[in-house]
Order: C-alpha cells, then structure tokens, then sequence
C-alpha cells in the first residue's frame, strides 16, 4: 500500500488505536521538549506523577523565554528546572544557549522521530523530517512519562512544490503565502506535507520556517522529506550518522492536494493584527516604519542573520528607525561573530540581543506609542508585543533589511543590489559546553523550590450541573494571548493564583475579579465565543488560570486543538453549538444552567444549555472521545494519569 510521509511515521508510533482519519490515536513519543515559561508547571506536574525518571528517548529543557531576570522569580525558576534535570535524567539548555526551537533542530531533531514540546512552534522540527508537535505542559509531562499522546488522526494535505524561488523572495514568503491560501482557521487535525521537485531547493532552516509557521494555520503539524539537504544539514552538525532517507511514496494518496509553484511568489507581509492578514509587500509601499527586529525561532538562523548581514553591509540605520537582531542560538551568534556578519550587523547600527524569545513574547524591545514595528517573527497578536497600541508586520529577513534601508515598507527586489546567495557552510560551530547532559545515579538531587514556584491546582471534577453566570462573551479568533498575556506577566508562570489575575487583561480587565467573586460564593463561570476560540500559543496557563477562577464551561463555535487540549486536561468542558446562529442568543452577564451535564457526559448525550435570563434551551455538543469523558469526569489529565500508574 502507498503511503504519505506523514503515515509512515506515524503508524509505527502507535500504541492505542490505528490509522483512520478522524478518529482518536496515541502514539509513542520519542522526544520531549519544554521552555521555561511553560516548563515550570510541566515538571510540577511531572512530579506529581511520582515517576522517578524520563522514559522516552530523549527530553530537553531549554531556557529561552524569561531570560530577562527582573527581581528573583526568573531567576529561581531556572534553578529549579536545572535540579529537575539533574534529577530526572533531562538534558538543560542554559539560557543564552538560544531559542528552543532552533537549538533544537541543530543539535537533537532527529528525522523519523516523534517530538513532543510544550510550546506551539515545536512543528519547527518538521523541517528536518519530525513528526513534531506542539501541546500543552501537562501532555509533555505524560509523555516525558512513557504515556502516549494523544490526537486526531489527521487528515494529510500534500503541498506539491514545483519551481524555485526568485532572488529576495525567501521562505516566509512561502509560508506567509500559504496561510494566504489557508488562513488561520478551518484546519484543525491537518498534516501539511510538503514534497515535490521544489522542496529539494530549500534547505533545512528554510524548511523550518515553513513548517514552524505552519502553526498559525491551526494544523497539527507539518513535515518535509529527509533527503540529501537533510544530510548535508546533518553532516554540518556532525551528526551525519542520524540521517535516514524518508519520502512519501509515489503514488501516495492525499486529502487533497495543493500545488504551489515557488518561483511565482513574491515578498509577502501579515498585516496587524494576525498572520492571516495577508497582502504583497508591493501593496503597502510605502508605509513608514519605527521598528525593525530580525530573530525568534522563525528567521534567526545563520541564513537568515548572514542574509541581512550581508544586505546591510556598508548601510547605517536611520536615526527614525529601532533596529535590534536576536541571533537563534549560541552556535548562530558563534559564527557570525568568527566570520564577520557580526561586526556587520553592529556597524549597521543594531542592538544586539541574547539568544533567545525576547520580543517575540512581548518580554524586551517593546515599540513606541502607535508604532509600526517590522518583524521577522510568526505572530503579531494585538498587544503581543508589549505595546497596546503597536502595529506589527511579520515579514522576511530580506523584506526586513529593506525596510531598515529605507526606512519605510519596501519590496526588497527594488533594492539596488545584488542579492547575496546564501552556502551552508560544510561544518557549522560544534560547541555543547552551555548543555548540562545528565549524568547516572543524580535522582537524589535536591529540587531547588524558591518562593515563587507553587504547586499544580487542585481541580475538582466536572459537576452534576454546572450553573451560574456568562463571564465574558468574546468573538472570533480570540487567542491564547487574549487570555494570559504573556511579557512582562512570564515570570508568574509558576504562581497560578497571582498570574490568574490578569486572565483577558486586554479583553476586559474587569474579568478576573468579577470571576473570583463569582467563584467565591459559588456561582460557576462559563466563557461563550466565537470561532477558531485558543488560537496561537501553547500556554496551558490559558486554561489554568480561568480554571483557578472558577470557569467551569467555555461554549464556542469552534476551537483550536492545543487549547481545546487544554482545556479538557483542565476539566473545563469544551462545548460547541450545534447551530452557530445560536451564539446570538447568549449575552455577557446571562445566567445559564447546564443541567445533569456530568451524566450527560457519562452517556454520551446532547448538552442542554438553558438561558434563565432569556427563558430558552439551546442544543450544544460535546466532540469528545471517551478517553476525554473519562478525563473531565476524574478532575483533569494529571488525576486522570496518577489513576492509570
């Protein structure tokens, strides 16, 4: 039988359930992978489990995020993830080591390997021939256990990549280009493959671009073949011996596929306030810019630094203008340092940044009042960088370097140069001294617990009924940004009552006080939105936190996996209308009554809201598989696998 990549992968990692689209599997997980803002409660919970060691083939913690150590909550945060390494037997990333998500694929992403990491973008490692997948901390914490993970078996799309692309078109254009096609909802359990005599042309970091992104379409993950670009990457990193051949097979049969000639694409750019507002970079011609920043885990390869090192060369920033470069890695800054670009980039007049997420999370290099800020980042969420008022646009390094020429928006192809062609070089810098590698007999180590790290909640199980109170009533698309900010609020990831305060703070900051109260004396909490509800991040904090104040049900029109995740692991009933027209019927403030839902879950039946305060019942559903009923039932994920120990 042909097969697509993506099933050769997959089918051999099962251990519960088989290949049928549409329906629940677990797989084994090969990998793991945590960050600090997410990684803290991740091993909370990892602990909890009484587990006295990994169990899968390899885990990472990698410090990337709250690197910017403002009073002493950062700072014992980290201490406490390294005793836990120690530990547990976990490799640890030092911070200054760099982002994730790029160290990741240059030292450890292995092709035909499962990874699993607490972070939206691991889908980075697709680029390298994973099946890599972003998921909530508690879902990594089973893995790093020996659990499955859990998912939809999805359906596969087969992006046929033809052509090449043209001189400073790159590849977030492609990305950028495809969620143009695809937008940022509606793709829920899709495997997006790419392959094709195009695919060849790219290489494994222009790969990773694609694939990290592809999370802002929704889909579950994304993957390229492991082929002779593969190698070469491999053989760089001295890791040549990792390498195997992986293609889908000729006569593969797809979901649908899609073909995209790569020497059609121009430069692209996400207008504010989603990466799905897409338009050509010609379009906005034009627009003055305040701010340009070239890193995150998206464009902070050596490519992509060596590429805006080169087109800057010889150029000075204007003094209009805020320029800062975030190198992806310690090896990325190593080179550019040993070859030049460095010394380029600083004459231009950036600042130069540590290794790691920085300004992508809203946690450094905020933009000024109502400032238009050109990124080279995967998201530009309203409020995400750190400045209410900000208008960002994601775009590619090339599209970048023109605007910090310029001054303004600008189609880097009427730059007057030559573009710089980028060679991998034969053997990239090799220097794993930042790694703290487990060592055999440490699982007595002492874990390090400062004032600010708390304990995983205590969540009760779902209710017989669950009655009270329309909190908040939010539209589409409302991501988990919207939710828990993230910035300069990181640093309370592992105290859940104190980061729970500021839950929907740019929606309504009247939220979680009004839901506090609610909690106090009994009144459950219930969310109503939109479509597409938890787009973006990971953070299971998204869900958390509304548990810790009470939200007991959220009832949208659809949404998103991790958060929909998420939210079952939290024993937060997700709920859907069965007609989207009934959304309508439901105003912030209502009084609502989800009767004997708890049985009503038990046996599988239509959900009944009743509206006390309109004197109607609306029909919602519950899209659940019985392992998910079982796990709302017990009181979440972490209770659900303690019982199954």
């Amino acid at each position: 039988m042909a097969n697509s990549l993506t099933r050769k992968i997959i089918e051999p990692h099962l251990v519960e359930g088989e290949w049928h689209p549409g329906k629940e599997i677990g797989i084994k997980i090969d990998q793991t992978l945590t960050q600090d803002a997410t990684g803290t409660m991740a091993y909370l919970q990892f602990e909890a489990m009484g587990i006295d060691a990994v169990r899968n083939e390899l885990a990472a913690s990698y410090v990337d995020h709250n690197t910017v150590q403002v009073g002493f909550e950062n700072a014992d945060d980290h201490r406490y993830l390294q005793s836990i390494a120690e530990k547990y037997g976990i490799i640890y990333s030092r911070a200054g080591n760099g982002i994730c998500h790029q160290v990741h694929l240059e030292r450890f992403a292995r092709p035909g390997k499962t990874l699993l990491g607490s972070d939206s973008h691991t889908t980075n490692a697709g680029g390298i021939g994973m099946i890599a997948i972003g998921a909530g901390g508690l879902d990594v914490a089973v893995a790093m256990g020996g659990g499955p993970f859990y998912l939809t078996c999805p359906r596969v799309y087969k992006i046929h990549l033809v052509g090449k692309l043209r001189p400073w078109v790159a590849a977030k254009d492609v990305v950028l280009k495809m969620l143009d096609m695809f937008s940022t909802k509606g793709n829920v359990g899709v495997v997006m493959e790419y392959g094709g005599p195009g695919a060849a042309t790219l290489t494994v970091p222009e790969r990773a671009t694609i694939t990290n992104m592809g999370t802002e379409m929704g889909v579950t993950t994304s993957i390229f073949p492991s082929d002779e670009r593969t190698r070469r990457f491999l053989k760089s990193q001295g890791r040549e011996d990792q390498w195997v051949e992986l293609k889908a097979d000729e006569d593969a049969e797809y979901d649908r596929v899609i073909e995209l000639d790569l020497s059609e694409i121009e430069p692209m750019v996400a207008c504010p306030h989603s990466p799905g507002n897409i338009k050509k970079v010609r379009e906005l011609a034009g627009l003055k810019v305040d701010q340009v920043v070239v890193g995150s885990c998206t464009n902070s390869s050596l490519q992509d630094l060596r590429t805006t090192a080169r087109i800057l060369k010889g150029h000075t920033v204007s003094p209009d203008i805020s320029f800062a470069v975030a190198p992806g890695s310690r090896q990325v800054l190593q080179t550019i340092a040993r070859e030049g670009s460095l010394s380029d980039l600083i004459d231009t007049g950036a600042r130069i940044l540590e290794s790691a997420c920085g300004p992508c999370i809203g946690n450094s290099i905020s933009p000024k009042t109502n400032a238009v800020s050109v990124r080279t980042f995967n998201r530009n969420f309203l409020g995400r960088s750190g400045t209410q008022s900000a208008k960002v646009y994601l775009t590619s390094p090339e599209t970048a370097a023109a605007a910090v020429i310029t001054g303004e928006l600008t189609d880097p192809r009427e730059l007057d140069m030559e573009y710089p062609d980028y060679e991998m070089p034969e053997e990239f810098v090799v220097d794993d001294s930042t790694f703290i590698f487990p060592e055999e007999g440490t699982g007595e180590t002492e874990i390090y617990r400062g004032p600010n790290i708390g304990e995983p909640p205590h969540i009760e199980p779902v209710a017989d009924t669950i009655a009270g109170e329309v909190t908040i009533k939010v539209g589409d698309e409302i991501t988990t940004d919207h939710i828990m900010p993230a910035g300069k609020y990181l640093k309370y990831r592992s105290n859940v009552p104190r980061y729970s305060q500021v839950v929907f703070e740019s929606v309504d900051p009247t939220f979680a006080e009004r839901a506090a109260a609610n909690r106090d004396r009994d009144v459950h909490n219930i969310i109503v939105a939109g479509l597409s509800y938890g787009q973006g991040s990971s953070r299971e904090h998204a869900a958390l936190c509304p548990q810790f104040l009470g939200v007991k049900a959220v009832i949208a029109k659809s949404f998103e996996r991790i958060h929909k995740d998420n939210l079952l692991n939290n024993s937060i009933v997700p709920l859907t209308f069965v007609d989207d027209a009934d959304y309508e019927k439901i105003d912030q403030g209502d009084e609502i009554e989800l009767p004997d839902i708890r049985t009503r879950l038990k046996k599988g039946e239509e959900i009944v809201l009743v509206n006390k305060s309109r004197g109607i019942e609306i029909p919602l559903e519950a899209e659940l598989s019985d392992r998910q009923r079982a796990i709302l039932l017990v009181g979440g994920l972490l209770k659900y696998t303690i019982s199954e120990i």
